[in-house]
């Protein structure tokens, strides 16, 4: 009975795979998919980047079952936006635990994301042949920052509200078309119904859509290039007779039971944040988001979520006296470069930018190119793989000085970020200065400084302790 069984599955699996190739898929990407087996802790956050996109994707359409994007008052004089929050909140069975498993899966997210990049940068995985995989990464990592601002809005708080309105303003900094640019974001003169339905459809169909092949995408890619690991080594340069990688393992079963081990670990942690401490001091769930959303009151401190701090730092430190320092500084070392060069027409070009840059500087304000920095923070990760002149990929074989320089980088995205939270002052806007200067510098300076230092020889196979 059981051959019997059996068999019959086989036919049904042959007839499906002759039609769609589901044996293929299968091979190609699970059990003939060689992955090298010195895996470390870093490699978990990947494949939990992929559960939380399924949860988010899962509790969203079970909101989106009683959510109303409706900003017009109720008869108790509430926002319909917000009641509907409320009503899945205290209402809906089991609604509360969909909110805030959907609300701490945003941050989850982001948390894996930025684990997964950091991931990225030290073991060097943007770098030949897996360019594009790390383009498709940041694009992903731009459409889900876009996501999570459109979601934001969605529970028309007071902080959601009165964030998206500053968020939609800055982009009637942009010169000439700013105004009418912001205006056709809001689809109003100010946040309003219109904005809370075109955000609706953005965060549940549009973006969505626009993630998932992006997502697609960053795995054909990774697939066919073949996975980078901690050593730097690559794995297809040694294969056995039969073409299979010697420092590889079948990525199924034996990383899909690996990431079980993570799947707990982050599930543990998930579900700890969800039941115990959903809003997470204010970081996770903003106290002024429980507040209907009022256009006449406006709260004392607006900031955005924790997860765009560090930007919205950057953003903040450029000011009028900051921008003529950062052209001074510009135009000092320009001058010396210049001076070097024997090139006279190199010195013209040269010279003739830095007059078109001090005047770009005098023609447009400070919020202007606040607006620039911020953007630039994110759009410089596209250009990382050409601005690493390293012989080598990993950290582990590079000098400890440039090890120093990425702990001094994490951390510095970190102060940037607990700095976006407060409230502007003095003291912080130097600082806020000193990190943006720093993290730029970092990215700036990389084709010098990965030049220099002594770096130790890539091994010939990866280094593997079996455990």
């Amino acid at each position: 009975m059981a051959a019997e069984k059996l068999v019959q599955a086989d036919g049904l699996l042959g007839w499906v795979d002759r039609r769609f190739p589901l044996i293929s898929l299968y091979k190609t990407h699970l059990s003939e998919y060689y992955a090298p087996k010195n895996f470390n802790f870093f490699y978990f956050f990947g494949s939990l980047a992929m559960l939380v996109l399924v949860l988010q994707i899962v509790t969203g359409i079970f909101l989106t079952m009683h959510y109303k994007p409706d900003a017009s008052l109720n008869a108790a004089g509430i926002p319909v936006a917000f009641a509907s929050v409320e009503y899945i909140m205290r209402e809906v069975p089991f609604g509360w635990l969909i909110r805030y498993m959907h609300s701490t899966g945003a941050s989850a997210f982001f948390v894996v994301i930025y684990l997964h990049m950091f991931r990225g940068l030290i073991y060097g995985s943007y770098r030949e042949p897996r360019e594009l995989i790390w383009i498709f990464g940041c694009l992903i990592f731009l459409c889900l920052m876009a996501e999570a601002f459109f979601g934001y809005l969605l529970p028309w708080g007071q902080m959601s509200y009165w964030g998206a309105q500053v968020i939609v303003n800055l982009f009637a900094a942009v010169p000439f078309i700013g105004p009418d640019l912001a205006i056709w974001i809001r689809g109003d003169f100010v946040v309003g119904d219109a904005t809370l339905n075109r955000f609706f459809a953005f965060h549940v169909i549009a973006l969505p859509l626009v993630l998932l092949g992006l997502v697609a995408a960053h795995i054909i890619a990774l697939h066919e290039v073949g996975s980078n690991n901690p050593d730097g080594v690559e794995i297809k340069t040694k294969k056995d007779g039969n073409g299979i990688p010697l420092d590889g393992i079948p990525f199924h079963p034996y990383y899909t039971v690996h990431d079980i081990v993570g799947f707990a670990g982050f599930g543990i942690l998930f579900f700890a944040v969800v039941f115990f401490a959903p809003e997470l001091g204010g970081y996770f769930l903003e106290y002024n988001n429980f507040i209907p959303a009022d256009p006449l009151v406006t709260p004392s401190h607006i900031a955005p979520v924790w997860y765009f701090t560090p930007y919205y730092s950057m953003l903040r430190a450029v000011t009028d006296v900051f921008m003529w320092v950062m052209v001074a500084s510009a135009g000092l070392g320009a001058l010396a470069f210049f001076r070097m060069s024997g090139n006279t027409l190199v010195k013209l070009a040269g010279i003739g930018s830095m007059v078109v840059l001090a005047i770009s500087f005098r023609v447009f304000d400070a919020k202007f190119w606040g607006v620039v920095v911020m953007g630039g923070a994110v759009l410089v990760m596209f250009v990382l793989p050409w601005l690493d002149k390293s012989p080598v990929k990993s950290i582990r074989q590079r000098p400890g000085w440039q090890k120093w320089l990425y702990g001094i980088f994490v951390v510095n995205f970190f102060v940037l970020g607990y700095l976006g939270v407060l409230p502007p002052t003095p003291a912080g806007t130097l600082v806020s200065q000193i990190g943006t200067v720093y993290y730029f510098a970092f990215f700036a300076f990389m084709p010098i400084w990965t030049r220099m230092g002594d770096y130790q020889p890539v091994p010939e196979r990866v280094q593997f302790q079996p455990h």
